[in-house]
């Protein structure tokens, strides 16, 4: 019974009264009992690039370091890369964030940061670009790639 009442007022919510997600939101308490309930908020270190400004707000905005990845539905190299490179930004525990942004969805921002094909990385520090690859890195690379991101 209060399980169903839990989902009843879970279900209830609208998304403008969800809480935030994003990089600047604050992690979810965990129960208790040490879980959280599945469908809440979570703390996650990569995010979909919605516009232009969730760009700005989360990207050249945000105060920790940013690695953005360029990427395409139909590009096959982006689809081996994409999961490797979520693996270790999320190893990296919350030091830096990782955006993903679908260049078919998000022409203008390929455009602006002159991607000229997929998969390509940039390291965003401040705002600025302060490194980049294009193509498939191996996973000792990608590491290399972040602590130098983050200074480590």
């Amino acid at each position: 019974m209060a399980q169903r009442l839990a989902l009843q007022r879970l279900l209830s919510l609208t998304p403008r009264t969800l809480p935030r997600q994003g990089p600047l939101a604050p992690c979810a308490p965990l129960a208790p009992h040490g879980r959280a309930f599945g469908t809440s908020a979570r703390c996650s270190s990569t995010f979909n690039v919605q516009d232009g400004s969730d760009f700005q707000d989360r990207v050249v905005n945000n105060p920790k370091p940013v690695v953005v990845d360029f990427h395409a539905q139909w590009c096959g190299p982006c689809k081996i890369l994409g999961p490797r490179l979520e693996k270790m930004v999320a190893k990296q525990e919350g030091k830096v964030l990782m955006a993903k942004v679908d260049i078919d969805d998000h022409t203008d921002l390929a455009i602006e940061y002159e991607v000229s094909a997929v998969p390509t990385v940039l390291a965003m520090k401040n705002g600025d670009v302060v490194d980049k690859f294009v193509g498939i890195k191996d996973e000792d690379q990608l590491e290399a790639f972040l602590k130098k991101l983050i200074g480590a």
